[in-house]
């Protein structure tokens, strides 16, 4: 791997997770003063962008638009990335913020790096290193200190606030792999943009997208569009562009930057306050990522 490439794929990751750290925070805005759904606007954020990332790419090329389809093993990973990858990452996260708030679901989301050092060492049937092992104790302590805020036998946070994190979190795990063979073969804008159109067209019909909620106004849509285009259509396409370069274990270990950014932005904006088992748990969480970074995958992946 080139110095050039290597570079790319750091930014195009630290960019990709800097947007979906800011789209977070625009969807608790969403739900705190609007009301909205996590269901219509997992749907309204992935057709959207979809259909953005599609015509972006035919306007490069119509002709590319119908390639992922001609191979029936493309379009098996293509399916794969749409439903277990994408549609269960994004339903999940939006919930997830619903439930709790955009610092909390993101520093729970946070917890792939984890599950992605875990898994590839079960692939390459490695046993876990020491470093692996200490990230899977500070994980663990993390999310208990985030859901009871340190007090056995209480949850502050909600149950299904703690599920929804948990979820997405293999969610991005899902999707950082179903994505690498085919946005290596198309590029990360087609296969994002067909992604998103496809795994938001079930949640769509039934939650009736078409239908707007009552109550909303020229700033609910401004948040709106920067959900689809800068945290999704946006956010994927680059991050996914990092994955290409680097490989999906370099790009999850720099995705730590998205809780960073919610949970600055957070405090900032919307005055969202935590207390020290809160942050004592997110420096938990976030410190898996470089205990993970020293793990031998970490180190030896090829991009």
């Amino acid at each position: 791997m080139t110095k050039h490439a290597m570079a790319k794929g750091i930014i195009c990751s630290a960019l990709g997770a800097i947007g979906w750290g800011f789209s977070g925070v625009c969807s608790q805005c969403l739900f705190a003063d609007y009301g909205l759904d996590s269901g219509w606007l997992t749907a309204v954020r992935m057709l959207l962008s979809g259909l953005a990332l599609l015509i972006f790419t035919a306007s490069k090329g119509p002709r590319r638009l119908l390639e992922p389809f001609g191979s029936r093993r493309d379009l098996l990973w293509l399916l794969a990335y749409a439903f277990p990858g994408l549609l269960l990452c994004q339903f999940t996260y939006l919930a997830a913020i619903e439930h709790s708030n955009s610092a909390t679901a993101t520093v729970l989301q946070s917890l792939n790096v984890v599950m992605m050092a875990l898994f590839m060492s079960a692939r390459r049937r490695q046993r876990p290193g020491a470093a692996q092992l200490a990230a899977l104790a500070c994980a663990l302590a993390g999310t208990f200190l985030v859901a009871t805020h340190g007090r056995p036998g209480e949850m502050a946070l909600t149950p299904a606030g703690l599920a929804f994190g948990l979820i997405s979190a293999a969610g991005v795990l899902t999707y950082t792999l179903f994505s690498r063979p085919i946005t290596a073969k198309y590029g990360s804008a087609l296969i994002t943009g067909w992604g998103m159109l496809i795994g938001g067209a079930a949640p769509g019909i039934a939650e009736r997208v078409w239908l707007l909620p009552e109550g909303l106004d020229a700033r609910a849509f401004a948040l709106i569009a920067v959900i689809v285009l800068v945290g999704t259509a946006g956010g994927f396409s680059i991050f996914l562009l990092g994955v290409k370069y680097i490989g999906p274990e370099r790009a999850t270990l720099i995705g730590c930057l998205e809780p960073a950014t919610a949970a600055i932005l957070s405090a900032r904006w919307l005055q969202t306050r935590f207390g020290a088992a809160e942050l004592a748990g997110f420096a938990l969480i976030t410190l898996t990522v470089f205990l993970s970074a020293k793990s031998p995958e970490a180190k030896n992946s090829s991009g």
